[in-house]
């Protein structure tokens, strides 16, 4: 009987041990699954974390920096004691133009129309010439036939603005001044907008750069100046 109460006492301590053991491993099962919800909670966060950055990034007030600058603005004042815009002086008018503007023209059919105001003379052609260096040869090129280097990559390819263009014939009624100045003044295919980088006159003088020197329709006018000499 002694021995046999040893023998199931014994078996009994084993049980117990294994179900302590079971327990145990358990208890460590539990612990490794709430660290690995912890860990994906946290891996979660910071994914949402790193979403939502760029866009917060720009609510900080260094986003704003480049255009708060120490430089002044355009009609800015520059007396600290009277901030803002920069009033006009009394009894000022506008500087002198042409009556032609993209404001004043709505669309490209308006400016087809429109009747070149500024005489094709040597002066002006000199500033158009000096204009479309600047805004017209990287694309259409110094020859205007549409070599610019930036018109190489395009995908299609600057208009030639000389008479050797037999797709958009310069001499026809179809192709009038009014038609490249509203090109200049709205863009179009791949022609960017000019209207806020050209004034009015400025654009008229570009075109008689054009029609007297690249298609070399007419002699180039002596300029007022030039006619007091």
């Amino acid at each position: 009987m002694r021995k046999l109460s040893l023998a199931m006492i014994k078996q009994v301590m084993e049980l117990l041990s294994i179900g302590l053991r079971r327990e145990e491993s358990a208890s460590k099962s539990l612990l490794i699954a709430i660290r690995l919800g912890y860990q994906k909670a946290i891996a979660k966060s910071l994914v949402i974390a790193l979403l939502i950055a760029p866009t917060l990034a720009h609510a900080w007030p260094w986003s704003m920096d480049m255009a708060n600058q120490v430089s002044i603005k355009p009609q800015e004042s520059v007396d600290p004691a009277n901030p803002g815009m920069n009033p006009f002086p009394k009894r000022s008018v506008p500087v002198p133009g042409t009556a032609t503007s993209s404001i004043e023209v709505k669309d490209k059919d308006a400016a087809f129309k429109l009747v070149n105001p500024v005489r094709a003379d040597a002066k002006s052609v000199d500033m158009g010439q000096r204009l479309f260096t600047i805004y017209c040869v990287p694309c259409h090129g110094k020859s205007g036939t549409g070599d610019g280097l930036v018109g190489a990559k395009l995908i299609l390819k600057p208009w030639n603005l000389t008479l050797s263009n037999d797709m958009h014939p310069w001499n026809s009624k179809d192709y009038p001044d009014g038609y490249i100045f509203g090109m200049m003044t709205f863009g179009g295919g791949v022609m960017p907008v000019y209207a806020i980088d050209l004034s009015p006159t400025e654009r008229w003088h570009i075109v008689n750069y054009i029609r007297t020197v690249l298609q070399k329709k007419a002699p180039v006018a002596a300029s007022a100046a030039q006619q007091t000499k």
